[in-house]
């Protein structure tokens, strides 16, 4: 199972977040799964590329995510969202090894877990 960790900014698109994941992801990937904070399943764009694709989307509390270490957390977005880490804390809350550390594409970050 791949999981692609996304932190948005509020109206991205579906197109950026494919984009954004695209970028991260090995040629050839089946069994992905998208994993961000609970409060952006409201975010169209998330949902919308997930059911483009067929991926499964998953939401997480940002307690949930504040517990989990990652090895680049932001103050900034701990401020703004409860959380020193969406996209990796996200993609690493099941466990599993990081093999792509938070990428900022545009407006999505991404990171991507294997495992």
């Amino acid at each position: 199972m791949i999981t692609v960790g996304v932190g948005t900014s509020s109206g991205v698109s579906a197109a950026e977040v494919l984009a954004a994941v695209d970028a991260v992801l090995p040629a050839g990937a089946t069994s992905v799964r998208l994993s961000t904070l609970d409060t952006r399943l409201l975010e169209a764009g998330i949902r919308e590329a997930a059911a483009h694709r067929g991926w499964r989307l998953v939401g997480h509390p940002a307690a949930v995510l504040a517990a989990v270490p990652v090895p680049t957390p932001s103050a900034r977005v701990a401020a703004a969202v409860g959380t020193a880490s969406v996209a990796e804390a996200a993609a690493l809350v099941d466990g599993g090894s990081l093999m792509v550390p938070k990428t900022v594409l545009g407006r999505v970050t991404v990171a991507l877990v294997v495992g």
